[in-house]
């Protein structure tokens, strides 16, 4: 069905509908919610450590805004009265499915619980894969044999998360993995960060620069410059890979400009720090959520290098897992499966005194 979007600030204490530039830069919340009558679908925001309660009241506010906008593009279609075309779902056969649960089993749950690692999981799923393709060939093109062990993946990972309360990796659903972090591991950097949670390792280097090193910006916001940059960057080697190494695409500016604003909040003002910068993320290694272990090396470069910052900032990931009859859990700190096969992945950064 339709979807719509609304912004949401946050002024004295009180709530503003679709801010202009001028409101956004007093506004202590800079919130957009996406999301049809089903509920929400995407929501992207900036803070000033604002409390979370302020938060979840301005999510309610900007959806209740979505429903009416909605409302009116529902009569619109109606009284085009243009009919609906059908979906089908590309490579999904039920009969594949009924052949694959046949062929499987519950052997997906199985590879899932005794994998070691990442490596061991994907190594483990990839050769159940391979064997259902097979067996599948003579009746089933590729594609169709892939969407029903995808189909099966999904339904075992649930059951396993829903029904077992244990997810893939054998952690309890509130269960964050192992942290370690070190400072001022370049010898020659004005600051940097390695930052480790699980398999997902970012290292962070902060430099300063003068503040004609400002970006100049050419766009339609009133922003001429900034002197606050965060850069992220994905190579393939980290998540096993040897491709081709080029210019960044919308994934790795996307996750670098959602640190950026996460990190944005806690910086001096031009007055007190009269420097430009430049923050680059490095994804060393990936099994979830390294935008959010990029908040936590950026911090720690940040203040390695000597940026007075007003609070440490931290980031994690939550996830969300859905039943048919409508039950749910959500998982804290979620890992590369759980965000590829689960219903949400919301990163939240903030500091010891609220959202930013």
């Amino acid at each position: 069905g339709p979807i719509a979007a609304t912004r949401i600030g946050y002024i004295d204490g009180e709530f503003v509908i679709n801010p202009t530039y001028a409101q956004i830069e007093e506004s202590l919340l800079d919130l957009v919610v996406a999301g049809s009558t089903d509920g929400v679908s995407m929501m992207e925001a900036g803070a000033k450590e604002v409390d979370e309660d302020v938060v979840f009241e301005a999510i309610q506010l900007a959806q209740s805004v979505n429903l009416e906008i909605i409302s009116l593009q529902q009569d619109f279609a109606d009284e085009i009265g243009t009919p609906k075309s059908d979906f089908v779902p590309k490579g999904h056969d039920p009969e594949a499915v009924k052949q694959a649960r046949e062929i499987l089993g519950d052997r997906i749950y199985t590879a899932m619980s005794d994998a070691e690692d990442q490596e061991d999981m994907r190594n483990r799923l990839k050769v159940l894969e391979d064997e259902l393709e097979e067996s599948l060939s003579e009746e089933f093109d590729s594609s169709v044999s892939a969407g029903a062990f995808e189909e099966l993946l999904d339904e075992q990972f649930r059951v396993r998360i829903l029904k077992d309360g244990v997810r893939p990796d054998g952690r309890g659903l509130r269960e964050i993995r192992s942290l370690s972090a070190e400072v001022s591991i370049l010898p020659r950097t004005h600051g940097t960060g390695l930052f480790n949670r699980g398999e997902t390792q970012i290292l962070g280097v902060t430099t300063l620069g003068s503040s004609g090193d400002a970006q100049k910006l050419d766009n339609l916001s009133p922003e001429v410059s900034k002197n606050f940059m965060l850069h992220y960057n994905f190579p393939p080697y980290s998540v096993g890979e040897a491709r081709r190494v080029g210019s960044p695409g919308r994934r790795e500016i996307g996750h670098g400009a959602l640190a950026e604003r996460a990190l944005s909040a806690v910086l001096p003002s031009q007055e007190d720090f009269p420097y430009t910068i430049r923050i680059v993320c490095e994804a060393l290694s990936s099994n979830g959520s390294t935008s959010m272990g990029s908040v936590c090396a950026g911090t720690l470069a940040l203040m390695d290098a000597g940026v007075p910052i007003t609070s440490p900032v931290a980031g994690i990931s939550v996830g969300l897992i859905t039943g048919e009859d409508g039950e749910y859990v959500t998982l804290t700190d979620i890992q590369g499966l759980e965000d590829h096969v689960g219903d949400m992945d919301f990163k939240v950064a903030g500091t010891s005194e609220g959202v930013t």
